[in-house]
């Protein structure tokens, strides 16, 4: 049947597949997190042992929660060769021939048909965001590459989930990737920001001015040639390429006190970066200062794999505005939900177990609906 346009939050129940198909339009989507459910603490004997084998099937028994290759990810995977675009079959078809069929690549198929469905439902604005481990990232980013373009390749953000512990003939893992991807070339980005530590202020704003204020410098040339911003100022030569600033700006800059003048004139002006006006340190792609939740932590729910709040809301800010729809095709518990809800998104989450429904604790339950597919 033909989607219609998604008009109110909603919680869906069933098979994050046959949803996107069924309900949710062509590039109506804003924002995607998704976590899928992985668990790298297996042994790589067991992921990638041919199931056809009865010693094999006595192994992989014990995991209740894994992707098979069976009769469904047969269809799949045919599926993906004759109805996706020629490339992400030409890619599939590769991976199975040097993975083999377990459930590694069980898994990373029905990933791909997911991810397929993902990329139609996102607008030409939108962003994807895939949390993962190392155990699968690495083939995760070929089908991510195929599918949306090696161009909308965004960046690839570590997130330091533990602290060191004790790893017996190995590095400790201590970080999980969020691979970050956008639909076209031109998408919402809004940079983010961090508190800046005692140390940092120390470092970095190393002066004072008179009225106690302290203040980093900052460059005042500009980067590229400006022809039309060449000229003197002040008795200072103008540098190279030109002034960043037009001499209006400058006017201003100069009766804020925000410009550093050497006393020796043959050397360059600086621009004074005030402390109290910094909007922090800009984040980069390494995040260590949101930890992971504790077991006595508040917001705690019980869910094995639940993610910080402040997780999400970070990338929630970055990629989306007030107002946007997010979704979370496997919710689980409704971190991203709930996150959504706190930063007026509008949101659709969709879990195969009924956990989000039992689980999410995001305020009020006013303003959404429940959908049950099973």
């Amino acid at each position: 049947m033909a989607a219609k346009p998604i008009t109110e939050n909603s919680l869906f129940y069933g098979d994050n597949l046959f949803i996107l198909r069924d309900y949710i339009p062509d590039e109506c989507i804003d924002l995607i997190y998704l976590d899928p459910p992985f668990n790298s603490s297996r042994s790589y004997n067991v992921l990638f042992k041919d199931e056809h084998g009865t010693e094999s099937e006595a192994q992989i028994t014990a995991f209740e929660d894994t992707w098979h290759w069976n009769i469904a990810t047969e269809q799949t995977y045919n599926e993906l060769l004759t109805d996706a675009p020629d490339n992400v079959g030409r890619m599939i078809e590769s991976l199975r021939a040097f993975v083999g069929e377990n459930q590694m690549m069980a898994y990373l198929v029905m990933m791909a048909v997911r991810l397929v469905e993902l990329h139609r439902v996102l607008k030409r604005t939108g962003s994807l965001y895939l949390h993962c481990d190392p155990t699968a990232s690495h083939y995760l980013k070929i089908i991510l590459d195929t599918i949306f373009g090696i161009e909308n390749y965004r960046g690839e953000i570590v997130w330091q989930r533990t602290a060191t512990h004790n790893d017996a003939k190995r590095w400790p893992a201590l970080s999980d990737t969020i691979f970050f991807y956008s639909k076209k070339s031109a998408f919402t980005w809004n940079p983010q920001y961090r508190e800046q530590s005692p140390e940092d202020i120390e470092k970095r704003y190393r002066f004072v001015d008179e009225q106690g204020r302290r203040y980093r410098l900052g460059p005042i040339d500009s980067p590229n040639p400006r022809p039309n911003l060449i000229y003197d100022w002040k008795g200072y030569a103008p540098p190279t390429k030109g002034w960043r600033y037009s001499k209006e700006r400058m006017a201003e800059l100069d009766t804020a006190g925000e410009i550093w003048y050497p006393k020796d004139k043959t050397k360059r002006l600086a621009h004074k970066l005030f402390l109290d006006e910094s909007k922090g340190a800009l984040l980069g792609n390494i995040w260590t200062d949101i930890p992971p939740l504790q077991a006595s932590a508040a917001e705690r729910l019980g869910y094995p794999t639940q993610k910080p709040l402040a997780l999400l809301e970070r990338i929630i800010r970055a990629s989306s505005n007030p107002g946007d729809i997010v979704v979370d095709p496997f919710c689980g518990c409704g971190t991203a939900i709930a996150a959504s809800q706190k930063l007026n998104r509008k949101w659709i989450g969709i879990d195969i177990t009924l956990y989000v429904c039992t689980f999410w604790k995001g305020g009020s339950r006013k303003g959404h609906h429940v959908v049950s597919t099973r």
